[in-house]
């Protein structure tokens, strides 16, 4: 065989690999969790695509806001959860909401509405003074933008967005949720009215501190 006929042969074989290569790279495998809790993997989409996960080739996963952040925004995420207390209308709650979204900051927020909220929020807080935002075991009360900046550094979130283009923040939600009874109730609550009331727990407060923090603030 002519060496020129080898060198053609090899780039051909050369280029059908690298294709297929890059093939499985772009492959989504998606990881469904069935009724009983059994994890399956598949190529293909499942019909309730509310309980599955999409994931690369290499095991990344994708397609929930979760598992979009990226791996350095994610830890401090997991170690210093930020929750935000607000109520409408509420000003300074909009200028502290602003700030967390510019910063592509993940939160959680609560609205405070209703009695119960209020109730609620003055055993978490002390008072019942809006917003409150806590970092981590950090309790801030009011909006004041430096010092929000200065806590938000001291747990080492990002200066600048690290949020993904197609990152959506989970909606808000009352501090405090009524649920009816799923029992028939009894007479005497028939009569009260009786309803079960759900406070929104707060994140633990992380222990851990952070030893390059110019502030001096601990967590």
């Amino acid at each position: 065989m002519k060496l020129s006929n080898i060198i053609s042969s090899l780039l051909t074989c050369c280029a059908v690999l690298a294709f297929d290569t890059g093939e499985l790279q772009a492959q989504t495998i998606y990881r469904v969790v069935g009724p009983d809790g059994k994890v399956t993997f598949s190529d293909k989409p499942p019909p309730d695509a509310a309980k599955a996960t999409a994931t690369t080739a290499s095991g990344k996963a994708i397609g929930t806001s979760e598992n979009l952040l990226p791996y350095e925004l994610r830890q401090v995420v997991n170690r210093y959860p930020v929750t935000l207390y607000s109520a409408v209308p509420c000003a300074p709650c909009n200028a502290g909401r602003l700030l967390l979204q510019g910063r592509g900051i993940p939160f959680t927020e609560y609205t405070v509405n209703t009695p119960d909220d209020t109730e609620a929020l003055q055993r978490i807080s002390g008072d019942d003074s809006l917003p409150f935002l806590t970092i981590g075991g950090q309790k801030i009360k009011g909006y004041s933008e430096d010092e929000w900046i200065q806590f938000l550094n001291a747990a080492n979130y990002p200066a600048a967005s690290l949020l993904p283009a197609n990152y959506r923040s989970p909606p808000s939600k009352p501090l405090v949720s009524v649920q009816k009874p799923a029992a028939a109730p009894s007479p005497a609550d028939a009569k009260t009215g009786t309803e079960a009331k759900t406070v929104a727990s707060r994140p633990a407060p992380a222990p851990a501190t952070n030893p390059s923090n110019p502030t001096g603030i601990k967590f």
